[in-house]
């Protein structure tokens, strides 16, 4: 992972994993869902499909691997689809990356009250101080979190915002996912 800090956990390694690829991929692109596996057990119990991931000759020794899913649903809420979800225990955490419209917190006394879902997206699509965002959030079996925050409009690795609880909602959800 070329613009990976060293030191980062294998989380916030993961997730500027996952953000690279998705940024590779281009703007307007589906959500996409991930399961992350531990590189050294997947070696191990699985070496043809590292093998088929490139990971066979990596030296580290400790670290995630994302495994990109069947595609998200497009017809079905966010949240209503990851209340679906269950994961084998092999998976030891998942993520998400996704695409947004957010508006600054100035914005938020400006929002009109009583619209619909469909009216209030509107809304926030015409509103001058828009701005378009590719959260990818990922969580742990343990508890733990990260997330990268990318805006189109400073779309360059260097500009990625990282932090635990940049999207404390899509975190919540996906944690979620590990419940029985």
């Amino acid at each position: 992972m070329s613009n990976t800090p060293m030191a980062a956990s294998p989380l916030t390694r993961a997730v500027l994993e996952i953000d690279e690829y998705a940024s590779g991929l281009g703007w307007d692109q589906p959500a996409r869902l991930f399961a992350l596996v531990d590189t050294a057990r997947l070696r191990t119990q699985e070496p043809s499909l590292a093998a088929q991931l490139g990971l066979q000759d990596e030296s580290e020794t400790t670290g995630l691997t994302p495994i990109e899913q069947d595609e998200v649903p497009t017809d079905k809420p966010l949240d209503e689809f990851l209340a679906t979800i269950a994961w084998p225990d092999a998976v030891v955490g998942c993520a998400l990356t996704v695409e947004r419209l957010m508006l600054p917190p100035s914005a938020e006394a400006q929002v009109p009250q009583g619209l619909s879902d469909r009216k209030l997206a509107k809304w926030v699509a015409e509103h001058p101080d828009r701005q378009e965002v590719r959260m990818t959030v990922g969580v742990l079996r343990d508890g733990t979190r990260d997330s990268a925050l990318r805006l189109r409009e400073k779309d360059a690795p260097m500009e990625v915002l990282t932090g635990a609880g940049l999207v404390p909602g899509l975190a919540e959800a996906l944690s979620a996912t590990f419940t029985e």
